[in-house]
């Protein structure tokens, strides 16, 4: 019993540190408190998902070593973090297709964190702050607001799925 709470605070611990190291200080108390479920790869042992009350909230990505988060890790994240921190905003336009699970493209960004670099995780919100989609950035935030072409975000998952994700 004892080695069992040593090993979850253990993991804890290493968790926390890796979201704080790539998304900032507290990033990851917010994002893994206390009671997280963690499931690991059955083939290596290594951390693979974590849960908070039975929702998914990240993947860690074992080639790259960082977390892929969920729409529900951003809605935990961005509690956190004032606007408009890793965020992409897009236009009323676009905000139909970006739920669908569609990328963003540069024209449509509104505003954006300047300090998104190329590949950095982010959260797609529309212009309430509502978080519509979760993806990876493709070009810089500076480069998304200057920028008339070309996709902005590459999105994972949006709020609502598309016929082609079912």
């Amino acid at each position: 019993m004892m080695v069992e709470k040593f090993m979850k605070n253990d993991v804890l611990q290493k968790v926390r540190c890796i979201a704080d190291y790539q998304f900032g200080k507290d990033a990851g108390k917010t994002l893994f408190p206390d009671n997280i479920e963690v499931k690991f790869s059955g083939r290596t042992g290594r951390v693979k998902e974590i849960y908070v009350e039975k929702k998914l909230v990240a993947t860690l990505r074992p080639t790259v070593g960082n977390f892929s988060l969920t729409i529900e890790g951003f809605k935990r994240l961005l509690k956190t973090f004032k606007y408009p921190k890793f965020r992409v905003v897009v236009t009323k336009e676009a905000e139909e297709f970006v739920r669908k699970g569609k990328n963003v493209f540069a024209k449509h960004v509104k505003n954006v964190d300047k300090e998104i670099r190329p590949m950095d995780e982010v959260a797609v919100v529309n212009e309430n702050d509502q978080v519509i989609a979760v993806g990876k950035a493709v070009l810089s935030g500076r480069e998304m607001l200057a920028f008339k072409r070309g996709i902005a975000v590459k999105v994972r998952h949006g709020v609502e799925k598309s016929d082609n994700q079912r």
